[in-house]
């Protein structure tokens, strides 16, 4: 399992919730692994209860699977799970970049076009969790300039099951649109498009079933 470092005044349950969801998110924690709480615990440097904590929540969107007197598991990809976790995400971030068109400024135009060129030179293949990470930030700065940063929060373990495919898509799929596409919707937020915007976040937020046979096709044994 890769450590986060833990950030100041972070509390036990809240670092162990944030490197579990990031291994499982890049498959260091695969689909179909156990997971043990004392083996969790000692790497992170925790005693149990903030790591029995953090699988309980995760437990609770079906992203960890808790079994007792047993270990734990990560589950295969289900594929009604990332739909739905999709479907949450379009209409929440169609209707953020429609104020976001409205609201945003020449800094927080330049914040984003920051954030693209950084995606772009990750793009390679290589960097597949540095691009991940971008483009999670990437989204969290449209929370942030429509003032919707607690509501970005609130979906991200729900999130979970849709970022794994898109993680996949970032070490499998040849041909991304992700970055292009970020580089359109900030190009249509500057001309105010929200209607644009609003189309095209929807492909964007689609384009993994585009990409689902070359994703299953990699990983066939991530899935039920």
């Amino acid at each position: 399992m890769k450590l986060l470092e833990r950030l100041p005044r972070e509390s036990g349950r809240d670092y162990a919730l944030r490197n579990i969801k990031e291994n499982i998110i890049n498959l260091e924690l695969a689909p179909g692994s156990q997971i043990s709480e004392n083996e969790l615990a000692a790497e992170m440097g925790l005693s149990r209860t903030p790591v029995r904590e953090a699988l309980i929540e995760l437990s609770k969107v079906e992203i960890v699977e808790i079994h007792p007197q047993r270990k734990s598991t990560v589950p295969l990809i289900n594929s009604e799970l990332v739909e739905e976790s999709r479907f949450m995400r379009n209409l929440l971030e169609c209707a953020v970049v429609e104020l976001v068109c409205e609201m945003a400024g020449p800094m927080d135009i330049e914040r984003l076009n920051a954030n693209i060129r950084l995606q772009s030179f990750y793009l390679d293949g290589t960097y597949t969790n540095e691009l991940m990470a971008l483009d999670n930030q990437f989204h969290g700065m449209l929370f942030e300039i429509a003032k919707k940063s607690r509501v970005f929060q609130l979906i991200q373990n729900i999130a979970i099951h849709f970022d794994r495919v898109r993680g996949m898509a970032l070490s499998s799929v040849k041909d991304l649109k992700v970055v292009q596409d970020h580089q359109d919707l900030v190009d249509l937020i500057c001309r105010k498009d929200a209607k644009g915007a609003q189309e095209l976040m929807t492909l964007h937020l689609n384009r993994y079933k585009i990409d689902l046979p070359t994703i299953r096709a990699a990983y066939p044994q991530y899935f039920k």
